[in-house]
C-alpha cells in the first residue's frame, strides 16, 4: 500500500515538474519552485528507501515466525505424544500387583 502511495505521489511530482516547466506561478519565483520540488523529490526518494527496508525487514519477520510456527508444532506435538505416555504409565487404580503391571506392560506393548 505505501509502495502504490508513493507511486501516485511520484506521479504528482513528475506531473508538478512538467507544469512547472510549462508555465510557472506569479506566487513563487521558477528558482524557489524548483527547489522546493528537488527537495520534494528527495523526500520521496528517503521514503521510498524506507519502504525498502521496512519491507525487508518485515520479510525477514516473517520467515522467523513461520520457523516459530513450525517449531511450536513439534513442540506441541512431542509434549502431546509425552501427556500421553505419561497416562497410559500410571497405574489404573489397582495395586502394583504382578497381574496389573504384565497388563499395563501388555497394553504399552
Amino acid at each position: 500500500e505505501l509502495e502504490n502511495q508513493l507511486t501516485a505521489k511520484s506521479k504528482t511530482l513528475d506531473e508538478l515538474k512538467q507544469s512547472l516547466a510549462s508555465d510557472g506561478s506569479a506566487e513563487q519565483t521558477p528558482e524557489a519552485q524548483s527547489l522546493r520540488i528537488a527537495e520534494l523529490c528527495e523526500m520521496k526518494d528517503s521514503l521510498a528507501d524506507q519502504v525498502t527496508q521496512l519491507k525487508a525487514s518485515m520479510q525477514s519477520i516473517l520467515e522467523q515466525w513461520r520457523a516459530y510456527d513450525e517449531i511450536y508444532a513439534e513442540v506441541s506435538l512431542m509434549t502431546t505424544r509425552y501427556l500421553y505416555c505419561i497416562d497410559q504409565c500410571k497405574p489404573s487404580g489397582e495395586e502394583a500387583s504382578l497381574e496389573a503391571l504384565k497388563k499395563q506392560v501388555k497394553t504399552l506393548q
